[in-house]
């Protein structure tokens, strides 16, 4: 490894999460609907014996058509095609897609119908991104399987995104992930098309999966944070559809600034989709930006990333947000690298997204509305399920 903190990484890492790194992972940054889309597209119409797809949104628009279409084909040709999708999250697709899919012989699954389950269960909610094509190649990150992630965050119709594809070792990784939720489907986990073959050496990626399970305590998405906060040495950024973390994340953020980490946090700007959510992030800015972390809001359209790089040495990706929810409730994966090259690439679209965005200067935010500051106070009662 180069960079004196890739072994200080993943020996933390490694430990306290309990899951071992894999080397000689191929990694590609796939960056906005433009490039995500089609790259899953091409693994799935390729596929010869297995397709899983797991997804938090499954809405509408003609990308959720070329999806159902691509797995129908697949299935109709013998190809064994699972696709789970969150009960709530995937309330807006269209009927006729689904009844399509199941004629076709895929295997459609709902994640916890909310009427079906426990309340308790119910809020815990599949919020994985993840496909895993003939057990060779992977897919992981934000993107949902609709019209909004389409195009390239030009405007407030085509949502920002990041996802990776994946070859090597770190499928192996993905497609638990995928099996785990699959579980509560009581169907089989596995049948004679899942060869699970050997993972060959395709690339040089250090790579650590990690799954963060929903559970009354403490898991593995949170240990696997903190880590990464707490090991910036030079520059921590972080890109976040969602930011609402417990007091004990804003602290351990905070102090990185104290001991000379450059910090910037990226966020979703006047195009928010979640309005209640945007607020929780809100009321965090004035001691954000005091204790010397930068908080940009990205202004061209919804800033859905999930993206963290530390010191240019290490990042971050998958489906977990910086937000209650997504530490305490539901179920992530996201994909840790060692890789200063996948790296790079990860901050020089981070560089560009900040030339699209605003930065909140103190002086002004503390001159904002009364009303505003009671809007934000309004989110703390519910801060724990955002």
């Amino acid at each position: 490894m180069g960079h004196p903190l890739e072994q200080i990484l993943r020996r933390r890492l490694e430990v306290i999460i309990g899951t071992p790194f894999t080397e000689g992972n191929e990694l590609t940054v796939l960056r906005n609907g433009d490039e995500i889309f089609p790259a899953m597209l091409d693994a799935i119409r390729a596929a010869k014996s297995t397709v899983d797809l797991m997804t938090f949104v499954y809405w509408r628009g003609e990308i959720a058509q070329q999806f159902a279409e691509a797995m129908s084909e697949r299935a109709g040709a013998g190809v064994r095609v699972r696709l789970l999708i969150d009960a709530l999250g995937g309330r807006l697709i269209e009927k006729s897609l689904v009844d399509d899919m199941d004629r076709a012989g895929v295997q459609v699954e709902w994640f916890r119908k909310p009427l079906l389950k426990s309340p308790f269960k119910s809020n815990h909610r599949l919020h994985r991104k993840v496909c895993v094509v003939d057990g060779g190649v992977a897919f992981t990150g934000g993107v949902g399987i609709a019209e909004e992630w389409c195009g390239d965050a030009r405007n407030e119709g085509e949502w920002r995104d990041t996802h990776l594809r994946v070859e090597g070792p770190a499928v192996d990784g993905l497609q638990s992930a995928f099996i785990q939720d699959w579980a509560e489907s009581d169907r089989a986990l596995y049948d004679e098309r899942d060869e699970f073959p050997e993972q060959p050496q395709r690339g040089t990626s250090t790579v650590q999966i990690v799954r963060g399970s929903a559970s009354l305590g403490w898991d593995d998405m949170q240990s696997a944070f903190h880590v990464m906060l707490d090991s910036a040495q030079e520059r921590l950024r972080i890109a976040t559809a969602y930011f609402a973390p417990d007091d004990d994340f804003l602290d351990t953020l905070c102090a990185a600034p104290q001991r000379g980490v450059e910090v910037d946090l990226l966020l979703p700007g006047p195009h928010a989709d979640k309005r209640v959510c945007q607020l929780a992030s809100e009321a965090s800015y004035a001691r954000l930006v005091d204790c010397g972390v930068r908080v940009w809001t990205f202004q061209p359209s919804m800033m859905h990333a999930k993206v963290m790089t530390v010191d240019g040495c290490a990042a971050v990706v998958g489906s977990s947000n910086f937000n209650r929810r997504s530490l305490d409730h539901d179920e992530e994966v996201v994909l840790i690298a060692l890789d200063e090259g996948l790296t790079a690439t990860l901050d020089a679209h981070l560089d560009d997204d900040f030339t699209r965005s605003e930065q909140i200067d103190l002086t002004r935010w503390r001159g904002r509305s009364t009303s505003q500051r009671l809007l934000e106070r309004s989110t703390r009662p519910i801060r724990r399920w955002l």
